[in-house]
Formats: C-alpha cells, sequence, structure tokens
C-alpha cells in the first residue's frame, strides 16, 4: 500500500513537472501571460481600496478582511487551475470522446485527467494571492498555517464543484457552455464579501452555489476561528470532493469511446 501511495505521488509530481516545463518552453509568453493576471487582479484591489477610503467598513467588513477574500478566492482557484487545470474543460473532453487515452492507462482516471494540464495564466493568480497574503495577511506561523488551511479548502471546492457540474456532459452531452456559466458564478459570488447578501441570496451562496464557504474564510477562519463555520467548510469541501469523484465514476460507466488514437508519455 505505501509503495502504491508513493509510485502515485510521484506519478503526479512527474506530471506537474512536466507541465511547468512545457508552460516556461516559452518564456516570454510565460511571462506576459501571468503578469497581464497579475495586473487583472490588482485592478479589483484598488478599486476596493478607493472603495474603504469613503467607507471604513462594509456591513462587519474591512479593507483586510476584503483584501484576504481575494487572497483565498485568487489563491484557491490559481491552485486548482495550476495543478489540476483540466477540471475546467472536463465536460468538453467527455463530449469529444477524448478520454479514451485516460482509459487505456493503469492510473486513476479522474485524477490522471485533471493533472494533465495546466493553466498558465493561474500562475498569476497564485502570484497575487501571496502577494496580497503578504502585504496583508497575518504572517505569524499560525496565520500562515490558517491561509494554507483555507487555501485547500477553497480549492477543494473549485475543483470538485467544476467536476461535479461538467460530469453532467455524460448524460446530456456537451455542457461546457452550463458548466462554465456556473462555474463564473462560483467565481465572482466568491469575491464578495458574504455581508452584502441576505435572505434567499445568502441561502443560495451556502448551498447551491457555494460560494459562501469560500468567502466568508477571511471572517470565519483568518480573523477568528469560528469551530463551527470552519467544520462546516471542512465539510463541504469533503463531501464535493467524495460526490463529485462518484458522480464522474458513475458517468463514466456510460461512456462511449469516440475511437481516437493519442499517447501520452
Amino acid at each position: 500500500m505505501i509503495k502504491q501511495a508513493a509510485g502515485l505521488m510521484a506519478f503526479v509530481w512527474g506530471c506537474w513537472k512536466l507541465n511547468l516545463a512545457g508552460a516556461m518552453e516559452f518564456r516570454i509568453s510565460f511571462m506576459l501571460t501571468a503578469g497581464m493576471m497579475v495586473v487583472n487582479n490588482l485592478v479589483w484591489i484598488v478599486f476596493w481600496g478607493l472603495y474603504f477610503q469613503r467607507f471604513q467598513v462594509v456591513n462587519g467588513w474591512s479593507l483586510q478582511d476584503v483584501m484576504m477574500m481575494w487572497a483565498v478566492s485568487a489563491g484557491g482557484f490559481g491552485l486548482s487551475a495550476v495543478l489540476f487545470g483540466n477540471a475546467y474543460r472536463l465536460a468538453s473532453l467527455i463530449a469529444s470522446g477524448q478520454l479514451d487515452v485516460f482509459l487505456s492507462q493503469p492510473k486513476p482516471v479522474l485524477l490522471h485527467i485533471l493533472i494533465s494540464r495546466m493553466s498558465v495564466s493561474a500562475i498569476g493568480d497564485v502570484l497575487f494571492a501571496l502577494l496580497v497574503y503578504g502585504l496583508f495577511g497575518d504572517t505569524s506561523l499560525a496565520g500562515i498555517f490558517k491561509f494554507m488551511l483555507a487555501l485547500l479548502i477553497a480549492l477543494l471546492i473549485f475543483i470538485f464543484f467544476v467536476v461535479l457540474v461538467q460530469s453532467l456532459a455524460f448524460f446530456i452531452g456537451n455542457a461546457e457552455g452550463i458548466g462554465q456559466q456556473v462555474f463564473n458564478g462560483l467565481l465572482a459570488f466568491s469575491t464578495y464579501p458574504t455581508g452584502i447578501f441576505s435572505g434567499w441570496g445568502k441561502l443560495i451562496l451556502f448551498t447551491v452555489i457555494p460560494a459562501g464557504f469560500i468567502s466568508y474564510l477571511p471572517i470565519g477562519l483568518l480573523r477568528s476561528m469560528e469551530p463551527l463555520f470552519v467544520w462546516q467548510a471542512i465539510g463541504v469541501a469533503a463531501g464535493l470532493t467524495i460526490v463529485g469523484t462518484a458522480f464522474f465514476y458513475y458517468g463514466l460507466k456510460g461512456y462511449s469511446s469516440g475511437n481516437s488514437m493519442g499517447m501520452r508519455m
């Protein structure tokens, strides 16, 4: 068992290194793509900075809380797209019958698919998150640990919510459009303070689109540890991981080969 786990970790690490090497092959393009994403995110930071010059608090949220919200959201998404980039094009792979090459190899199918692609622009999101945390976050050992936990929760929610939605392609054909729209909603709402929502809007953010469990992390975990919320967020992340994985493999049972020929080294 230990030997198998070590072999699987070596395989994952090897895929990540190959993805990064491929991205670094065109270094100028790599730096420009990642750099433009950092600039794009900084525009929103400037906007919030100007806003808080006039209003010091937004329903209990301070400027530092909003900065941490952006760090967690951008960092969680960035890590998910860098390490598991194929999650965001899963529906397209299913609909076009491109899973054959993954099914023909003795590796966990879903894991193999997810780690087989890296989003270069998302590296900019990760760098942006680290920059913002370095400027506004708690750099103590405890603070860094809580930030890493927040990133892990956000990463799992992003990945497996997307896997769950895009696996609909097994049943309805090309679900790339609906998958992208739902993901855009998750990403957008994870960058707004939950304090500005109430009633049905807030209920949806903590149920249908679990963006609230990402955007509230700066308050319920980073500012002050709220045990009930933290365990709820961990439970949602773990639940989505289990349900998303199970739903993918359930759909995979009825997958029809695209008769495509391909090879992965």
